[in-house]
């Protein structure tokens, strides 16, 4: 839960402080995302996620020939094409903040040097494929992006509401499996394994596209519907209710909102009612039209 409140960019309300914290995010991603291809991968010939994944495929195509192809140089050329795709697809500063993911990895995998942490293979995977994921969601958390396939995959979850990460896991592992038959499968196999390590790190972490139950228990539903319908486009039902303990008459406030915005619901609530009584939680099923915030 505290995990979750340090990476809510979202729940600051000042528009420029906001995209601050979102730009110090992706600063962090990306610092993030080279010191794990440096660390666990590049010491165990592993493969990652996405375009980056493809560069570095790429290089190591290139390198059997004879020919050297910067990895850094593939992950812009991969990245750009897709950015001006995604470009008035999804949103500006989505985009905007994934070009600053990418192009920082880049020249941080040309500045930076961090040495190898462990000797053994299965503890670079699982620690690597972990962080891996990590780099993504705090990159998703900012309202951007690493680029490459999560382009795609925002661009098609947009569109249908759902998140799209198995099929881009999918995606990764033809790319392993090319990797595999030219590079040996025992490092192709190894790659499998990181990369379902870090889409289960982003499926944990990341759930824009799940929802939760706000029950609000309070005496005052008036101040707090109207609170509710001023900052979020969502229905409230309320329904009178009885204490046994208290023997006193009050209100349930419910309503299904987007997982991502639970702590901002419950801070604007909490403005009108501070004595009120609030819990959430998981819905596994959700039928009907159903709001969900565009991507800024």
């Amino acid at each position: 839960m505290i995990l979750e409140q340090f990476l809510s960019p979202q729940g600051i309300r000042d528009k420029r402080m906001r995209f601050v914290a979102s730009l110090l995010m992706i600063v962090a991603s990306s610092l993030l995302q080279t010191y794990v291809i440096q660390t666990f991968m590049d010491p165990c010939d592993l493969l990652s996620s996405g375009f980056t994944g493809v560069a570095i495929l790429l290089n190591r195509i290139a390198g059997l020939v004879g020919f050297d192809f910067s990895t850094s140089l593939g992950i812009l050329l991969l990245n750009i094409p897709a950015a001006m795709f995604c470009a008035g697809k999804i949103s500006k500063r989505f985009v905007f903040l994934s070009c600053v993911q990418f192009t920082l990895t880049s020249l941080f995998l040309e500045v930076l040097h961090f040495p190898p942490l462990f000797d053994e293979m299965i503890l670079n995977v699982i620690f690597g494929g972990f962080l891996y994921g990590f780099v993504s969601v705090i990159a998703l958390k900012a309202d951007g992006s690493t680029g490459g396939t999560d382009f795609i995959a925002m661009y098609v979850s947009e569109r249908f509401h759902r998140g799209i990460w198995e099929y881009v896991f999918a995606f990764n592992v033809l790319i392993l499996l090319i990797f595999g038959s030219m590079f040996g499968w025992a490092a192709a196999g190894y790659s499998i394994l990181f990369q379902l390590i870090s889409t289960q790190t982003i499926s944990r972490y990341y759930h824009r596209y799940s929802q939760i139950l706000v029950e609000i228990t309070t005496k005052d539903p008036e101040q707090v519907a109207k609170q509710f319908k001023t900052y979020f486009r969502h229905g409230m039902t309320v329904i009178p209710a009885y204490g046994a303990y208290s023997q006193s008459n009050f209100f349930l406030c419910k309503s299904i909102v987007s997982s991502y915005e639970e702590r901002e619901v419950i801070g604007r609530i909490r403005e009108v009612d501070p004595e009120c009584i609030t819990y959430t939680h998981k819905v596994d099923h959700f039928y009907g039209r159903f709001y969900r915030r565009p991507i800024e």
